[in-house]
């Protein structure tokens, strides 16, 4: 039987990736698109099904020859039944039957769950956890996603909704987090966060990617930043050290850019926090496998919950 592809798609809060995955797992091709620019949920829907029959007609593909389409969301998902229970940080979904409606729009099989999730999916069979067998993934972006993996196994928690650090209260009072919380992770150390502490020392918009530049040359108010986003990240994952006895804590997600100036404080503050034998047994790294990550996770999952 002739291989099959598989599509892996990865939305985010800021920009849907897609790409065409061979039966293992590499990519023949990618795009991605900004999801700002779809004002609802049918937009959206409708851009994903145009975006997996553009690469289907460029590529001369049939459907014969795709497996199928695994999805990667950014809030609590359903893996099994298929639902989106919420988006934190675009609105007007709830409680969607997303499986179902693609799988009608495409006429093929579909999987879909958390974007955290797929992250850590791929970064433990591919990617910079594949040595480790208790591992959290996180990525930081315009939100904060998270993932356990636990002796080897994808932690789901009882309904399917575990992992998500970036919704842990890290006081008992703090800014509103779009997830109807206060005081969550997300709320200090998300994108939209970091460009208000921009906007705030520097009297203009300023990007993340300016700020790690800035950072790089010594700018004092641009360390200023990075130090007080590593504190909060750091002391998160230290709670999360404690809980789990982790092996390995894998970083990704475009804010995870920022290297040693993130990193440097989140190490400091972990060993500072976390007890000492879990913070002894810790290691934490940069992801391996960058934006790729999720559209990667998508096909592994789609071909071990589908195939």
């Amino acid at each position: 039987m002739s291989e099959k592809f598989i599509i892996g798609i990865d939305l985010g809060g800021t920009n849907l990736k897609i790409a065409l995955l061979d039966s293992k797992f590499r990519i023949k091709y990618k795009e991605s698109l900004s999801t700002r620019k779809f004002s609802d949920k049918a937009e959206l829907i409708g851009a994903i099904v145009s975006a997996v029959n553009r690469i289907m007609n460029d590529y001369a593909i049939s459907k014969k020859e795709i497996a199928g389409v695994g999805l990667g969301l950014p809030g609590p998902v359903d893996h099994d039944k298929g639902i989106v229970h919420f988006f934190p940080n675009i609105p007007g979904w709830k409680e969607v039957r997303l499986k179902d409606i693609l799988e009608r729009k495409l006429n093929l099989k579909v999987s879909i769950d958390n974007d955290a999730k797929l992250m850590a999916l791929a970064e433990y069979r591919q990617g910079r956890a594949r040595d480790f067998k208790n591992v959290l993934c996180i990525t930081l972006g315009t939100g904060v996603g998270g993932s356990i993996i636990i002796n080897g196994k994808l932690y789901r928690g009882a309904n399917n909704a575990a992992g998500e650090i970036g919704h842990l209260p890290i006081n008992e009072t703090g800014p509103d987090c779009n997830c109807g919380g206060s005081a969550c992770l997300e709320a200090y150390i998300g994108n939209d966060r970091i460009r208000d502490l921009g906007r705030r020392l520097f009297r203009r918009d300023i990007s993340p990617e300016e700020l790690s530049d800035l950072a790089k040359s010594g700018n004092a108010k641009a360390l200023k930043i990075w130090d007080e986003v590593g504190a909060h990240l750091g002391l998160a994952l230290a709670g999360m050290v404690n809980v789990l006895n982790l092996d390995a804590i894998i970083i990704g997600g475009g804010i995870a850019n920022a290297g040693k100036f993130l990193f440097d404080k989140v190490n400091k503050v972990i060993r500072a926090r976390a007890m000492t034998v879990q913070a002894k047994q810790v290691k934490v790294f940069k992801a391996e496998l960058g934006n790729e990550a999720g559209m990667i996770g998508a096909g592994i999952s789609f071909m071990e919950s589908c195939a």
